[in-house]
C-alpha cells in the first residue's frame, strides 16, 4: 500500500489552538484498502469506563498500540500497547513525515455505526505532556468533529472529518479546547479513526 497522500493543508482560524486539517492524506482507493486493512487485523475490544461512579461501556471498541511495555490511562481505564505490527509502522512513519513529529502509540477507535461515539473530553492526561501533538487519522465513514472553547463559549467549530484525512492538533489546543465525535441517527458505515500520540513517562512530567 503505497501513499499517495497531498500537501494541501488547511490551518483553523481558532484562538489559543494550532490545528491542522489534510482532506486528502490518502486518495480514496487507498483509503479503503487500510480500513479493510484494520478492520479485519486490529486487536478491537469494549471496555467499560467509569463516569460519575458508574461503570459504562464505552459506545465504540477501541484497541492501544506502541512501544514495549507502554500503557496508557483515561477515564479510570488502563490499557496497555499491543506490539507494534509492520503496517502499524508503516502507517506512523507516513504520519509523522508530514506532520514532523514523531509518535511512540496509536489508540485506535471503531466507530461502528452512528449510535457510537465519543463525548466531549481533552487529551490532556500527564503521560502525554504539556502540548502533545495528536495526530488524527479518518478511514471509512466520515463524521463531523466538534470543538469548543473552554473559556469562550462562542469559540466553536465543526469539522467533516473525510475519508483518508488527517487532522493535526498541537500547540495549546488541549488546554483551552474539548472536543466530541457526536451521535449521528444517519445510516452510516463504520469509521475507524487512529490517533497517534507521545506516551512520556509520568516521573519525568512532576
Amino acid at each position: 500500500m503505497d501513499s499517495l497522500f497531498s500537501q494541501d493543508k488547511i490551518h483553523l482560524s481558532l484562538p489559543d489552538a494550532e490545528i491542522i486539517y489534510i482532506p486528502r492524506f490518502f486518495k480514496e482507493k487507498e483509503a479503503d484498502e487500510w480500513f479493510n486493512y484494520l478492520l479485519q487485523n486490529i486487536a478491537w475490544q469494549q471496555d467499560s469506563i467509569k463516569i460519575f461512579g458508574k461503570s459504562h461501556l464505552q459506545p465504540r471498541l477501541t484497541a492501544f498500540y506502541g512501544a514495549e511495555n507502554l500503557n496508557y490511562s483515561y477515564s479510570n481505564l488502563k490499557m496497555e500497547a499491543h506490539s507494534w505490527s509492520p503496517e502499524l509502522i508503516n502507517l506512523k512513519n507516513k504520519v509523522e513525515q508530514i506532520s514532523d513529529c514523531t509518535f511512540n502509540s496509536v489508540l485506535l477507535n471503531l466507530y461502528r455505526d452512528g449510535k457510537d461515539s465519543n463525548g466531549w473530553h481533552a487529551d490532556d492526561e500527564k503521560e502525554l505532556g504539556k502540548n502533545p501533538v495528536i495526530a488524527s487519522l479518518t478511514l471509512g465513514s466520515e463524521r463531523f468533529f466538534h470543538l469548543k472553547h473552554n473559556h469562550l463559549p462562542a469559540v466553536k467549530s465543526k469539522i467533516k472529518l473525510e475519508n483518508g484525512s488527517l487532522l493535526l492538533m498541537k500547540g495549546t489546543t488541549q488546554h483551552f479546547y474539548k472536543h466530541q465525535i457526536p451521535k449521528t441517527q444517519q445510516m452510516i458505515s463504520p469509521r475507524i479513526n487512529l490517533t497517534f500520540r507521545t506516551i512520556k513517562e509520568i516521573k519525568n512530567l512532576l
